[in-house]
């Protein structure tokens, strides 16, 4: 189009690089928080059965999840494969968790110091260099 040709400002164009035209609100119907389950970035998910015709209301994207965590994946993983926020995919993980479509598992915690003796650690060593 010429920077100086008239267009009907109902036609809209969408850019390639624009992004999904979805927003993910949308895809989470405006949920911000999940149903069920609390999950961080390092959180394992895997899934438990396959989605079946009992599953109504499942979107494209829970079906992706199920499909993905087949292989354990965390959080963090699930988002940058499915090019998702962090906070849609928590949501979409709730819905999940509540049909016994997946587990979620923490990791387990590191045995080792306690948090001062890490700090001291690192201060002994810079004052060493």
């Amino acid at each position: 189009m010429e920077p100086n040709a008239q267009h009907d400002p109902d036609e809209v164009w969408v850019d390639a690089d624009a992004g999904p035209v979805v927003r993910p609100y949308a895809m989470t119907r405006g949920r911000t928080q999940p149903t069920s389950g609390n999950f961080d970035l390092i959180t394992i998910v895997v899934t438990v059965r396959a989605i079946s015709p009992v599953d109504v209301g499942l979107g494209p994207e829970h079906e992706a999840i199920v499909t993905l965590c087949q292989q354990p994946n965390s959080v963090a993983e699930l988002s940058a494969i499915l090019n998702l926020p962090v906070g849609t995919v928590r949501v979409l993980l709730g819905d999940l968790l509540s049909r016994v479509l997946i587990m979620a598992h923490d990791p387990a915690p590191t045995l080792g110091a306690d948090g001062d003796d890490v700090f001291e650690t690192v201060i002994n060593g810079i004052r060493n260099l």
